[in-house]
């Protein structure tokens, strides 16, 4: 049911019903390496290139959701998937061992909490009973695409961030099927902001006033306070990018500070690893999600926060022609009912 002007109240309640991640030997040394299930030994992963490896993390992560969960291919009605690079090439070809109807996705970082949006709306739909929402990220793939090879070995802004290499999948149920408390209530699509930022090394600049602004329209569409949620995540604002976010909130007369996380912050030692302004890519919420995060709620010591994936909607083509950098993000309030 939609309430407001952008929320929609989910009445059914899907319900994320378990978490798989993977990640790289960089976010193996940052403080959530405990949280990670799998992880690979070397960024090639045993594969001939980095979008190969890519590739190969992404269909091992949701091997694994299906295999701890014990549902078989034949029972998930979708999966819903996207990355980084050209034409979705890492979940498309990882789709081709799956028997499984797939659909992919480009929204930049904010990937991830859109299959989760779109997985939700289609069980609540009556559409479909068990989806997979996943996203992946390979620093090497992504270096290569958007910035220059490694091998180039150029210095980076201190305002730079570093892209995760990892992946997170997550299987949304109809409750009737399958239900461990641990519901989404509701989404908040998220519009386009560009506010003329140009730098592709600033990227949290360019997606901090998407964040603000799905932020305030989803309280203000649900009648919720800062406060009713024990934590809000974001994407992969970043260090730089999470500082504008509690500005722009601070000029409101809010404190968003108190209960506010960012993954591309939590994923890696700002002082003990080069990563400048923190973590970015699709795999970076989607890893900290399916992992720290949905075991935080699984242990009932968080039991309402809203997820939100921030994404920069450029191209090297756009940046190279002099355009800006526009900005989403998408929001999912999720609560805990056990």
């Amino acid at each position: 049911m939609k309430i407001g002007k952008q929320t929609i109240k989910l009445e059914s309640k899907p319900c994320i019903y378990s978490t798989s991640s993977i990640v790289g030997p960089k976010e193996m040394q940052g403080p959530l390496a405990q949280y990670f299930e799998l992880h690979i030994k070397d960024v090639f992963f045993e594969e001939k290139s980095f979008e190969k490896a890519e590739s190969k993390m992404l269909e091992t992560c949701i091997n694994n959701l299906l295999v701890k969960t014990g549902v078989s291919q034949s029972d998930v009605d979708v999966i819903f998937s996207g990355d980084l690079l050209n034409q979705c090439i890492s979940s498309g070809f990882a789709m081709r061992n799956f028997d499984i109807p797939f659909l992919g996705l480009y929204g930049a970082c904010s990937t991830f909490c859109e299959g989760l949006l779109l997985s939700s709306i289609l069980i609540e739909s009556n559409a479909a009973k068990q989806v997979v929402a996943s996203a992946s990220s390979h620093f090497c793939s992504a270096e290569r695409q958007f910035r220059m090879p490694l091998e180039h070995g150029n210095q980076k802004s201190p305002l730079a961030q570093s892209t995760v290499t990892g992946c997170g999948s997550a299987l949304v149920t109809n409750r009737a099927v399958a239900d461990n408390g641990i519901h989404i209530t509701h989404v908040t699509p998220g519009k386009i902001i560009d506010l003329g930022v140009t730098d592709m090394s600033n990227m949290g600049a360019a997606m901090a006033p998407s964040v603000y602004s799905t932020i305030s329209n989803h309280l203000t569409d649900t009648g919720r306070t800062i406060d009713y949620y024990d934590c809000i995540f974001t994407g992969d604002l970043g260090v730089h990018g999470s500082d504008m976010l509690h500005e722009l909130f601070k000029r409101e007369g809010i404190d968003i500070s108190k209960n506010h996380k960012d993954c591309g912050v939590l994923i890696y030692d700002e002082q003990n690893q080069d990563v400048n302004s923190g973590g970015s890519g699709c795999g970076c919420i989607a890893s900290v999600f399916s992992s720290y995060i949905f075991n935080e709620l699984k242990a009932k010591n968080l039991k309402k926060i809203l997820l939100i994936a921030t994404g920069a909607l450029m191209s090297p083509t756009s940046s190279n022609q002099g355009e800006s950098i526009p900005g989403i993000a998408h929001a999912i309030a999720i609560e805990n009912e056990v």
